[in-house]
């Protein structure tokens, strides 16, 4: 079976739609890449060549399409960096912008743009964000806002769409000079995390020019013609995330529903400068589905069949005649692909087609199977079987993470690793899953999430039975929040696991507060607890206090880097595992950090979890520890 994957993701189109950047994973940390559509370069390419190593996250070209962008994390950290370089392929500048060094440690959030300017979030060690923009060409930054949890959205032409809340409780506030707007109604519970602001009743178009002064637009006696326009996703006022407009004025702010749909959440959406065009991005129980919206008119397109199961990462041309976007599926590897809004036709980017092991019996007609609590919640979950040729050697659990993050049928080396060496997965969305309607978000928030736990032993109970698996053959894995899962569930429900794994989890909701990034922890109390307030449900909570019930043998894996989930949180629960005797493996990723991006490490993890899981579901000895894997 082949083991390379390549797979190219995060496009941002150039606004005459000319050219494009991506981000590709084939080797080492993922980089950047800058192709050309059109013109004299027509089909070459370039590496966005950057002074630092490290993953880069995200690339975006300025509105006038002379800049690119780049978020890096230097070293495979968690911690990251802005650096700019202009769209020239022959020009090899590249500058860091963000002003953060070594005398001022924090993190840089790449946002967008601002007509010329980078909009940008720069956190410092005490965890307050700065809201701001910083012009490329002479590194001048301004600050829009400075707030604990406030998280710069958009920006335009004086105006800003800030975010703050905790998760789970999003708010957006618009901001002009000492001006603060509330856009919505007060809704606790609800998420209003993205928007885009459109006008000032000026065609948006003005992005490409100077910024604007829309001071008159918030004080009495400017004209009763003055506001702003901004498009925003919520589920404020309902279960599922929707589109609405909001118009605010010096008289107040009203707004209306623009798209929505029963029982599905609209999962992304992008807006053309122009304003001619939305295209949006629905969530139907994990699957995709992509609509264009005519603003102009408010029409609706048909559904464009996509040409993957998951569909994400938008961009669109300044004038909508082009968008982008990320497919994939359990069969193929993440890749860009472009479609004509207008004509409907799809244009595959990368001509060399995205490889990968797969999914040998995934069928793109699979629908997600139904498990239903012990206390009767219903709960989606995807399974991926083994070529029906082989013996199924045992089954996993696979956890993801966040917990506001979901199962969903796109493309996974891991699983792919596993079903070909003939274990079964299970990815179920248990209750806290992201992607169902706020009310499941929202139902393993503090002692709930006991409840959330009892939902892993009945996906055992499930594959048992429908005779999907050997109850002595089932074990349980899981990635950040999904690793803290499966080292609960290993606890409270010993009994029904022959192995786990753990990455980049959470042994310890105490320890991970004290240690974890300071902004990570303020954003955390409403969803696990308070760790002074809640401090009991904490420790009833965190594996560590229970690990006397922890039997299974238990490979824990981190990479070294990570600093929104330490390493110390692996080292606690390897420590007290070695010393109550039990079989626990330690892999250790040195040059690498929460999201284990660099492909090498990929490979050697998606191998090791195979062969540890083969090991247990055989009952051979275990290696107590694997040691450590990296370059650091």
């Amino acid at each position: 079976m082949a083991q390379h994957v390549r797979a190219i993701y995060g496009a941002s189109l150039s606004p005459d739609a000319t050219a494009f950047a991506h981000l590709i994973d084939d080797g080492g940390y993922p980089r950047a890449v800058q192709r050309f559509l059109r013109g004299r370069r027509a089909s070459s390419s370039r590496d966005v060549v950057l002074p630092v190593e490290g993953p880069v996250s995200r690339v975006i070209h300025s509105a006038d399409g002379q800049w690119l962008a780049c978020e890096v994390a230097p070293s495979g950290g968690t911690r990251t960096e802005i650096w700019v370089v202009t769209t020239d392929p022959d020009d090899r500048m590249a500058l860091r912008i963000d002003g953060i060094d070594d005398e001022h440690d924090g993190t840089a959030e790449l946002v967008g743009w601002d007509g010329g300017r980078v909009a940008a979030i720069l956190t410092g060690e005490d965890g307050v964000g700065q809201s701001c923009l910083i012009d490329p060409a002479d590194g001048c930054c301004t600050v829009l806002d400075r707030r604990s949890g406030g998280r710069l959205v958009d920006a335009w032409a004086g105006a800003a769409l800030i975010r703050v809340g905790p998760r789970g409780y999003h708010e957006l506030i618009m901001l002009h000079g000492p001006t603060e707007i509330a856009l919505l109604p007060s809704d606790p519970g609800s998420t209003t995390a993205d928007g885009v602001i459109l006008d000032d009743h000026h065609p948006r178009r003005i992005r490409y020019g100077p910024d604007r002064d829309l001071t008159k637009l918030y004080y009495p006696g400017t004209g009763a013609n003055g506001y702003v326009r901004a498009l925003i996703r919520s589920d404020n006022g309902c279960e599922y995330a929707r589109l609405l407009e909001v118009t605010a004025t010096h008289d107040g702010v009203s707004y209306c529903v623009v798209a929505e749909r029963p029982n599905c959440e609209l999962d992304a959406f992008a807006v053309s400068d122009d304003l001619s065009t939305v295209v949006l991005l629905w969530n139907m129980q994990g699957r995709s589905e992509l609509q264009i919206l005519q603003y102009a008119d408010n029409t609706l397109t048909d559904p464009i069949p996509l040409p993957g199961l998951v569909a994400g990462e938008l961009s669109i041309s300044a004038g909508g005649s082009m968008i982008a976007m990320t497919v994939e599926g359990p069969a193929a590897p993440r890749t860009v692909e472009l479609v004509d809004p207008r004509s409907r036709r799809w244009e595959l980017i990368d001509r060399e087609p995205s490889q990968g092991p797969v999914v040998p019996g995934f069928s793109a007609a699979t629908r997600p199977e139904t498990i239903t609590a012990r206390d009767g919640l219903s709960l989606n979950a995807w399974l991926y079987r083994p070529p029906a040729a082989e013996a199924v050697k045992g089954a996993v659990v696979y956890l993801h993470g966040g917990p506001e993050g979901q199962a969903r049928p796109g493309y996974s080396e891991i699983f792919a690793r596993l079903v070909n060496d003939g274990i079964l997965v299970l990815a179920p969305n248990v209750r806290g899953s992201g992607g169902l309607g706020r009310t499941f978000m929202h139902a393993d928030d503090k002692e709930k999430r006991f409840a959330a736990i009892d939902d892993v032993a009945d996906c055992v109970r499930f594959l048992v039975d429908n005779g999907l698996a050997d109850p002595r053959r089932i074990a349980c894995a899981g990635w950040s929040y999904g690793g803290y899962l499966t080292m609960a569930a290993l606890t409270f429900h010993p009994a029904l696991f022959a192995a786990g794994i753990s990455i980049c989890g959470m042994s310890d909701l105490g320890t991970f507060y004290r240690h974890t990034e300071p902004w990570i922890a303020a954003a955390a109390y409403p969803k696990y607890g308070h760790p002074v307030s809640d401090r009991e449900l904490l420790e009833h909570l965190s594996p560590l206090h229970r690990v006397d019930a922890l039997t299974a043998p238990l490979l824990v894996v981190h990479g070294a880097k990570d600093t929104n989930v330490p390493m110390s949180q692996s080292e606690q629960i390897v420590d007290a595992l070695r010393k109550a005797g039990r079989r626990v493996g330690y892999l250790v990723f040195s040059d690498d950090g929460h999201g284990i991006a660099k492909r090498e490490n990929r490979v050697t993890l998606a191998a090791s979890m195979s062969q540890w899981l083969t090991a247990a579901f055989d009952a051979d000895d275990l290696s107590p520890v694997l040691g450590d894997v990296g370059n650091g």
